[in-house]
């Protein structure tokens, strides 16, 4: 069993941008002993000009991507050598899952990952997570750790923060605590901000999830839906 790290770079956002596409993609596998391989990488042509906000990100070129993978190919190669029983991991699965079809893999989403069991951490990112989590002292080639804000780097990074992860759960766990919402416990801002969600009433919650006074987080939406049904099952006469 491996699973897969993957990491990609892109034309822009896949939630605000149809025709996003790939220009370069990063893949690091964890075995059966979790140890962290090496890193493939590889530049993805997007058959389109490169737009300047994405630039600003990456710092890839036209120039740069023109000798680059199809997009087919790019999708070949995240795939190949993948088994029964393999996974996908991203940071940010949701990016790397609109832009690619897994097919019958599961997907670990470290990022969420995190957030479920290290919920104290200073932030979630993944280079924030790198120095919180002090594993540069275990990169066997440290070098492909840098430049951040590239596939094959960010991959690296990622998959041992996903080393440390298959020690708090077991993969199958991290599956399922990706499929699970993130209940915050105190409110982030607003009025009522450091209170404990399980404090707010009905027209609180009923405001957070009213889709024209957003947009709100996703954690945000998630607890105050949890919150809402607690009211509703348990008939709660202040509420």
């Amino acid at each position: 069993m491996k699973i897969r790290v993957i990491d990609f770079e892109s034309t822009g956002l896949p939630d605000k941008d149809p025709d996003v596409r790939l220009v370069e993609i990063g893949m690091t596998d964890l075995h059966d002993n979790w140890r962290v391989s090496r890193t493939t990488h590889a530049l993805v042509n997007p058959g389109i000009p490169m737009p300047a906000e994405a630039r600003g990100v990456h710092h890839l070129s036209d120039q740069d991507v023109e000798g680059g993978l199809s997009q087919a190919e790019a999708r070949e190669l995240l795939l190949f050598g993948m088994e029964p029983g393999d996974m996908f991991a991203a940071h940010n699965y949701k990016m790397e899952s609109a832009l690619f079809d897994a097919g019958p893999f599961p997907w670990i989403c470290t990022m969420i990952c995190a957030k479920h069991l290290w919920p104290a951490a200073p932030g979630f990112a993944n280079q924030t997570l790198r120095y919180h989590l002090g594993i540069d002292s275990e990169f066997e080639w440290p070098d492909l750790a840098m430049p951040p804000h590239r596939a094959g780097p960010d991959s690296y990074v990622t998959a041992h923060i996903l080393s440390r992860l298959v020690f708090a759960a077991s993969p199958t766990k991290l599956v399922e605590l990706t499929r699970t919402p993130i209940l915050l416990k105190y409110v982030e801002s607003g009025k009522y901000e450091g209170r404990l969600w399980s404090e707010m009433d009905r027209g609180y919650l009923e405001f957070i999830l009213n889709p024209t006074k957003g947009p709100f987080k996703q954690e945000v939406l998630d607890t105050a839906r949890y919150w809402l049904d607690q009211l509703n099952k348990a008939g709660n006469p202040f509420s």
